[in-house]
């Protein structure tokens, strides 16, 4: 069986365990097969530690849930130097960042010394402690979350700090069916004993699948499409004076990598060995939305960030 199909059963099984989120279960592939990592925000009960954790149980490798605090000490992520008496010498311990799959539940409650360690781990897959750098595993992917409902007592993330994540997704409440399906599948879990999942993947398969990601043909003219999106965020004047007004500041290079490792991820998810302008088009959002800043006016006006994309996309003429 091919990697693709593999990654296609992955997708069918976890869309069976959560329902009505296909969108997150998608971006969260995208983020594993592009080794990036992703920051989810949605009201709270809408399956979001659920989904990380159902992933991990399919994959080879471990999974560990944080809950950010703002009483939280950034050795509590790292780990920190432990004094052995009986050997008279420090040993270091392991924080909780040492694992595969790691989900930072509301990151924006912790302090901002929190909140630098998590992003050091996650650009440069390594911590340091006390002068001391410690690589973390190959397999590394966090998911972030944050809670839009309430912001007291929360520590907002600055936009150089967004940047670092692959991806930011909204997620919203499923609809009517959805639901009905969630409160049977609820029923169903509380009644059943849990069955074990076999290990669908092993780190190498997710190696070799980033690997085919890569691999996937894009064309000239939709390299030039997608630097030109780009472009069209840091000069918005040359391509309209409305979309002028509403932004301040446009994608860094970051933006411009991610969208194209973002899209070659999505065709390939869907048998595809080629990118279309469309595969590029259907992660823009989620790749564009916290490395935009809008300005002043586009806030006045209740234009959103997801309009501005619109907008982007509308005036980019597509090859």
């Amino acid at each position: 069986m091919s990697l693709q199909n593999t990654f296609l059963e992955l997708k069918e099984h976890l869309s069976h365990r959560i329902i009505g989120q296909s969108h997150l279960l998608d971006r969260l592939l995208i983020a594993l097969l592009a080794d990036g990592h992703l920051l989810v925000e949605g009201a709270p009960g809408l399956a979001k530690t659920k989904a990380i954790k159902e992933l991990s149980q399919t994959l080879e490798g471990n999974f560990q849930r944080i809950q950010f605090t703002p009483d939280l000490l950034p050795a509590d992520l790292t780990g920190s130097d432990i004094y052995r008496p009986e050997t008279g010498v420090f040993e270091f311990k392991q924080g909780p960042i040492f694992h595969n799959l790691v989900l930072a539940d509301e990151i924006n409650r912790a302090p901002a010394k929190v909140q630098s360690a998590l992003l050091e781990a996650m650009a440069e897959r390594q911590v340091t402690v006390s002068g001391r750098s410690y690589a973390l595993g190959g397999l590394f992917m966090v998911m972030a979350t944050q809670n839009p409902i309430e912001q007291e007592g929360t520590y907002p993330l600055p936009e150089a700090q967004l940047d670092r994540f692959l991806l930011h997704i909204n997620i919203s409440y499923p609809d009517a069916e959805s639901e009905l399906a969630i409160l049977r599948l609820a029923r169903q879990e509380a009644t059943e004993q849990p069955s074990h999942v076999a290990k669908a993947l092993s780190q190498q398969d997710i190696f070799s699948a980033r690997k085919e990601v890569l691999d996937v043909y894009m064309s000239e003219p939709v390299e030039q499409y997608i630097v030109q999106l780009i472009m069209a965020t840091r000069n918005p004047g040359a391509f309209d004076d409305q979309l002028a007004q509403w932004l301040e500041f446009g994608g860094s290079p970051r933006a411009t990598i991610a969208l194209d490792r973002c899209a070659r991820a999505h065709a390939w998810l869907i048998g595809k060995d080629f990118v279309a302008p469309e595969d590029v088009q259907a992660v823009i959002h989620d790749v564009l939305r916290h490395r935009l800043i809008t300005s002043f006016r586009a806030e006045a006006e209740g234009i959103s960030t997801d309009q501005v994309i619109d907008r982007i996309i509308s005036l980019v003429p597509v090859p």
